[in-house]
């Protein structure tokens, strides 16, 4: 009795194992890495970056009133800092970077900041050089507050930018699962075309091939956006983690968008494997039914 159409049944169903399991494995791990791009680079720097700017501006705004005279202080410097600071934290806010904690922290923040140049308004107006002083005090302790919480808040945010940019043990255990699947699909695509040209005396099984190319070309490119990915967040992340002086921000800020100019065209890849995956598949079906169909009637022998 012949066991060609046995055969050829279990390796078919074999393929079609691997590039179910291989497509779903590589789809998670994939996503795992490159769905944190697009938020790191379109939320959490920008959020960063707004709050160092705040801070900068609050200091020189201070820096503009303090121990100088009553008249004409507050009219100027201080004022334009202000509104930097005031159009910083608004930006920071729009961000979401750590949820609704940041937005409570930013709106407390908005609040001492109105508190703040109050108390430095009325010392501008004050002629009593003792209480002047006394005004320029009580702000200069609630600038501080207001730089304490903002600190805080930048740490938080640098949290999530972290874990947006790290590689934990489940990604590398996916991503080692990935390369023993789809060195076992390739491997058993290329024993059913031995098998096939063996068997039926033909020298090549083109959509055999053709899924096999593109198994081994697609996963290692994936493999490479990833690798390439994760090396731009390393790089983004190294810009973030130290506070920058004001001058410093936009240059920290365009090197961050020239690291991950890409990410949302890797991160869009992601939907695209689950479509691979059935093409490879088909392409496996196209390429095995057909023999099989010919000892569908045949008698056994």
């Amino acid at each position: 009795m012949s066991t060609t159409r046995r055969d050829l049944v279990r390796r078919l169903w074999l393929l079609l194992s691997l590039g179910a399991v291989t497509t779903l494995v590589l789809f998670g791990s994939y996503r795992g890495v490159h769905d944190d791009t697009v938020p790191l680079a379109s939320s959490s720097t920008p959020g960063i970056l707004a709050v160092d700017t705040a801070k900068n501006a609050l200091r020189r705004a201070h820096a503009a009133v303090d121990g100088s005279g009553p008249a004409g202080d507050t009219t100027g410097e201080f004022h334009t800092q202000i509104s930097v600071a005031q159009q910083s934290i608004a930006v920071a806010a729009s961000e979401h970077v750590t949820g609704l904690a940041d937005r409570h922290t930013l709106q407390t923040v908005t609040g001492l900041i109105t508190v703040y140049s109050s108390w430095v308004e009325r010392a501008g107006r004050e002629s009593d050089p003792s209480l002047r002083g006394a005004y320029l005090d009580y702000a200069r302790q609630g600038r501080d507050d207001i730089v304490e919480r903002l600190d805080e808040l930048r740490d938080q945010q640098l949290a999530v930018a972290r874990k947006q940019a790290s590689f934990p043990w489940p990604l590398w255990l996916g991503w080692g699962a990935v390369a023993v699947l789809s060195l076992a699909w390739c491997a058993a695509l290329v024993e059913a075309q031995w098998y096939a040209r063996r068997r039926f005396r033909v020298a090549v099984q083109p959509p055999l091939l053709a899924a096999t190319v593109l198994c081994a070309g697609g996963v290692a490119a994936l493999g490479w956006f990833t690798v390439r990915a994760h090396s731009a967040m390393a790089d983004s992340l190294a810009e973030l983690s130290t506070p920058r002086p004001a001058q410093e921000i936009p240059q920290a800020g365009a090197d961050v968008r020239r690291n991950l100019a890409d990410a949302g065209l890797w991160a869009s890849l992601s939907e695209w494997v689950l479509v691979a995956g059935v093409l490879l598949m088909g392409l496996t079906v196209a390429g095995l039914w057909p023999r099989i169909a010919e000892y569908r009637f045949r008698a056994p022998r």
